[in-house]
């Protein structure tokens, strides 16, 4: 078999496609009467509104330059406007944050000044309560601030800030113009330990101020005491002071402790608790007794109120 080869059909030749550019002369040179005509129209119109004027001597012209114009103006005159504005907004804040802040540190800086005054304020006044509660007393005290507590919950004791060299010796009172708060157990150079009323090893001769029965006030551990001894028979009226005995050689007569809070019944003894009355969980000032003679001791029979 003999087989044949047909060419194949090419597409006729077709003129080559305008680019744009020859596209728009060819356009122009077609219509070049029509731009011609509206050259020369545009031109006139120009030429007679240069000539011709308005009411008052503004010549058309600059009519029409002021009206095609004038939104454009507008338009600038607006955003112009409006970023000066905002640049004055912006500076307006910035400058209040600034004051704001200024006002802040003034503001903390005179929250920390009154605190500070009424802190000496506070500290004046203790002291010059202390100061007027040494003078009414019939004994010599001397004056010391507490510096440290002994570390350890169980532990109810502080550190004052007079020792040896103030006079202050082992087993002395301390008080304050509320009433009492414990006694020294270790004297140093410049530094006395003195063990609270509320700590379990403290006790205290004292008295109903009623009754007049005698007791022994002994701290729980806690920021409170109890007074023990007293017979279940005897009349223990709520709110009743309980004053200092003397008893004890340590606490002169006639010091408060503290008035009863609550009164148990027991099977020999009632079960009395005691609101002490100094808050010795913010004890700062106390006064220290220089240990009086025994008979000096004993001749304090009245009360010493706060």
């Amino acid at each position: 078999m003999v087989f044949k080869y047909k060419t194949p059909l090419l597409p006729p030749d077709r003129p080559p496609e305008r680019e744009a550019p020859e596209k728009v002369q060819l356009f122009v040179v077609r219509h070049s009467s029509f731009f011609i005509l509206a050259a020369v129209l545009v031109a006139q119109l120009l030429l007679l509104s240069a000539q011709i004027t308005r009411n008052q001597k503004v010549r058309l012209i600059q009519v029409w330059a002021v009206a095609v114009l004038e939104p454009f103006e507008r338009a600038i005159h607006a955003v112009t406007e409006s970023g000066e504005s905002t640049w004055e907004n912006y500076r307006g804040l910035f400058t209040a944050h600034e004051q704001n802040r200024d006002l802040n540190f003034q503001l903390v800086g005179a929250r920390a000044e009154i605190q500070q005054l009424s802190e000496q304020a506070a500290e004046t006044r203790r002291l010059r309560e202390l100061l007027e509660f040494k003078t009414r007393l019939p004994f010599q005290t001397v004056a010391a601030e507490v510096i440290a507590t002994s570390p350890g919950d169980a532990s109810r004791a502080v550190f004052i800030d007079k020792g040896e060299d103030a006079g202050i010796a082992s087993d002395a009172a301390v008080m304050t113009p509320g009433g009492i708060a414990g006694k020294v157990i270790a004297v140093f150079a410049r530094t006395s330990q003195v063990l609270l009323i509320t700590d379990t090893s403290s006790g205290v001769a004292v008295a109903l101020s009623d009754s007049r029965v005698q007791g022994i006030v002994k701290g729980t551990g806690q920021n409170s005491v109890e007074l023990q001894y007293i017979m279940k028979d005897t009349p223990v009226a709520s709110d009743e002071a309980i004053l200092t005995s003397g008893l004890d050689q340590i606490y002169p007569k006639g010091l408060v402790v503290g008035t009863v809070a609550q009164v148990t019944e027991g099977n020999i003894y009632k079960i009395i608790k005691i609101k002490p009355a100094v808050s010795l969980d913010r004890l700062e000032a106390v006064l220290v007794v220089v240990k009086p003679r025994s008979t000096e001791m004993q001749a304090l029979g009245s009360p010493v109120r706060p």
